[in-house]
């Protein structure tokens, strides 16, 4: 039987990571606020690619990397850290909210279903038409209330590339098998990213940074609490199948974002806002619910 303070300690890591990825939401707006998008995440995922290229070196007891493990983690950061990451930073940079960006991309189960069902055979309940249903609206609310305010259509798009980019991410990570560490595995991912955004920001961007507090405490929490905690802890739960477990998560995103956005960044919301986070959430939930249940019958 396992230790009641292991099980504990595993019961918590979720919370932990709901915390941390909605954070995340929280201070890209401080950044961007202070630093072109693609400059500072070129700078960020230098940081975080030196820190588990040291973890490789030093604590990985398998040191070799294969070609097609290098190409295939590669991918995963650019998926993952580069066109997701990217499409929220521009979206920050084109003046959306934290709280309409991370209810964009925390629809990334439904999304997922969507792609599994073509890429995977995997089949969809009328349940999970409803919840997909509920989740589209939520987010037409929200959206089209803030197109009619001062939303633009651009930092929309770039959001929605950064959803369809996080689903992919899932997919592709869930087809792939590596033998590397999760020190290699996120050394590999960071690396790529950091020339990603570099390159781009090479070709866009002046590089003119404000080196201000809240810059400094937010890029600081942005390489050690998500890059080095949160996406850690969700290479972690791919790597041992917990990929939907995981998804289910996502549901909690918006609201704790909105909460964080309220009490940090003070954007304020309508009952329109409200409600269109209630029923995403609420789609959300239902499309990862379902799913999970599907696995757990295929199981017995």
């Amino acid at each position: 039987m396992p230790n009641k303070k292991v099980v504990q300690i595993f019961n918590i890591i979720p919370i932990i990571f709901v915390i941390l990825w909605s954070s995340a939401f929280i201070t890209s707006k401080i950044i961007v606020d202070n630093a072109p998008p693609f400059l500072s995440l070129s700078i960020r995922f230098s940081i975080v690619a030196f820190f588990f290229f040291s973890f490789f070196i030093f604590f990985s007891k398998n040191k070799k990397i294969s070609l097609k493990a290098f190409i295939d983690a590669s991918i995963s950061g650019l998926l993952f850290h580069g066109i997701y990451l990217g499409g929220v930073f521009f979206a920050f940079s084109k003046g959306i909210s934290a709280t309409l960006i991370a209810l964009i991309v925390s629809l990334q189960p439904i999304l997922t279903s969507f792609l599994a069902k073509i890429y995977l055979n995997e089949t969809l309940t009328k349940y999970q038409w409803i919840g997909i249903f509920l989740g589209f609206i939520g987010a037409s609310i929200i959206v089209i209330s803030d197109l009619i305010g001062d939303l633009s259509a651009i930092a929309f798009f770039a959001g929605i590339i950064g959803l369809i980019s996080s689903s992919l991410a899932i997919i592709w990570q869930k087809k792939i098998g590596s033998n590397l560490s999760l020190s290699g595995n996120n050394f590999l991912q960071a690396l790529s990213a950091s020339v990603f955004h570099l390159f781009l920001a090479l070709c866009f961007e002046d590089f003119l940074i404000n080196f201000s507090k809240d810059f400094l405490l937010a890029m600081s929490w942005q390489i050690f609490a998500v890059s080095l905690g949160a996406f850690l802890i969700l290479m972690w739960l791919l790597e041992n199948n917990k990929a939907n477990q995981t998804s289910t998560l996502f549901f909690l995103v918006p609201p704790v974002s909105a909460l964080l956005a309220y009490l940090i960044l003070e954007e304020k919301f309508i009952f329109v806002d409200f409600l269109g986070l209630f029923l995403s959430c609420l789609g959300v939930y239902i499309v990862s619910k379902f799913q999970k249940n599907m696995e757990l019958k295929e199981q017995t």
